[in-house]
């Protein structure tokens, strides 16, 4: 499937590594993991999958307490003789058997030629307990939804992938990558909503899948919580979470509920764990280390835009919109955003992040800021005109550098601007569609403005 491509080129990295360690894949339900390791098992003499939710498959970890043991049952289960080479282990549902969790790490020290990937949606609820993963001696590796330019991939527009590319792309490109980019934001970029609406084109076929997610999701519920009131709240919250989407929440009022915060709080901070949402916090400082700030309230960053769209009851009225920035009040593209910003990122540490100045009679919020180079670029989502940007103008009055971006849906281009102060600073103007691409256009804002 072309939409995995990205994942795929990395597990193969991976593999190349003389000195790798097992992989975890780490990411939401849905997003494909099961499936992307076995495309790549193509590349491989054999492999063996082994599913620890099924009673078989968890006996080689529970029946012995040599790995060595493990690892002669298995390979003499599936007729393998031990001294083969190329053999890729997939131990999926990882978290269903402590005792495989902990044999991790003597994959990596007594047999570090098998290629061992583990995976599990809920392997971070083991975080939360006695047991832990072994430090150092694992890689992780997050999945995430489908991107735009994998979402053209799948869409078989070879031409609008090439274009995109290119750096600048060409202009020529604009008005359909535009298009294309409307219909994703509508859809979003779960694997199966991809999949169907590649091969029917038909946005009714993709309401019973959206539906089966969100059922997915809550028949998880009884693994995330360890108590029968937690299990409530945290149901509560996945069937209101896309509704909350795209905004700042406080956990007291949370969809006009009656729960406390404290409870919303552990149940909103259990489904970041399973990946289901990002938690994003502000901080108030333009330069590192940004710590965030706790105590202010966090925005809502779920897992798919094409979920919230479809359990907020607004996809179709998105269709046709020329504008993203006018739909919703502007929570469908800034939640995009943050959602292909994330997409460039695969590592478990990576957050969102926004900047607050909350001073009296100087209140100011920027909707992203984003670290690259050592450097924290503000970000603002936006349809006026760039005289407008006052908060990004405040924040660089602030900031040790003079980048600064705005994503929106006109054409690609940069200019100078000044700060509130006078202090002049550059201003990327960054369509929608090229978020994802969003380093190697800063390092083409740079080296024009060398140029300059």
């Amino acid at each position: 499937m072309a939409f995995y491509r990205t994942i795929l080129k990395k597990l193969e990295d991976w593999s190349q590594r003389e000195r790798r360690k097992p992989l975890i894949l780490r990411g939401a339900r849905q997003t494909g993991k099961t499936t992307v390791v076995n495309l790549f098992a193509h590349n491989f003499d054999h492999y063996i999958p082994l599913n620890l939710e099924l009673a078989e498959d968890r006996a080689f970890f529970t029946q012995f307490d040599q790995l060595k043991d493990t690892v002669r049952a298995v390979l003499f289960s599936k007729e393998i003789p031990e001294n083969s080479e190329r053999i890729l282990i997939f131990i999926d549902e990882i978290q269903s058997e402590p005792k495989a969790v902990a044999a991790l790490r003597y994959f990596y020290e007594d047999f570090p030629h098998l290629f061992v990937v583990a995976a599990g949606s809920l392997l971070e609820t083991l975080l939360a307990s006695k047991n832990t993963f072994p430090v150092g001696r694992v890689e992780y590796l997050v999945m995430r939804p489908v991107s735009f330019s994998e979402f053209l991939l799948a869409m078989n527009e070879q031409a609008a992938y090439e274009a995109m590319q290119e750096i600048p792309f060409p202009a020529y490109a604009q008005l359909k990558l535009l298009d294309l980019f409307h219909t994703y934001a509508l859809i979003g970029g779960m694997p199966e909503v991809v999949e169907e609406y590649a091969q029917h084109r038909d946005l009714v076929l993709l309401k019973p899948i959206y539906e089966s997610l969100l059922t997915a999701y809550l028949d998880d519920v009884q693994k995330y919580a360890t108590r029968t009131n937690r299990a409530e709240t945290i149901r509560f919250c996945i069937e209101n979470l896309f509704l909350g989407g795209g905004k700042r929440i406080r956990f007291s009022q949370f969809a006009n509920s009656n729960y406390d915060s404290k409870s919303i709080g552990e149940a909103l901070r259990t489904l970041q764990q399973a990946m289901l949402l990002h938690l994003v916090y502000p901080s108030t400082d333009t330069r590192l280390p940004a710590i965030p700030n706790r105590r202010k309230s966090p925005y809502l960053q779920t897992l798919d835009t094409g979920l919230l769209n479809f359990f907020s009851g607004i996809q179709q009225a998105l269709i046709g919109t020329k504008d993203l920035h006018e739909a919703y009040r502007g929570r469908v593209i800034h939640h995009w955003t943050g959602q292909s910003l994330l997409n460039n990122k695969h590592s478990p540490l990576d957050r969102l992040q926004f900047w607050v100045r909350e001073k009296k009679q100087s209140m100011a919020e920027v909707d992203f800021v984003y670290l690259w180079q050592s450097k924290l670029i503000p970000i603002e989502v936006k349809a006026g005109k760039t005289g407008k940007l006052r908060s990004l103008r405040l924040y660089m009055d602030e900031a040790p550098h003079q980048l600064a971006v705005r994503v929106y849906s006109g054409d690609l281009d940069i200019h100078q601007m000044e700060s509130q102060s006078g202090r002049s600073f550059w201003l990327l103007n960054l369509p929608y569609f090229l978020v994802e691409q969003l380093d190697s256009y800063l390092a083409w804002m740079e080296a024009k403005i060398k140029e300059e």
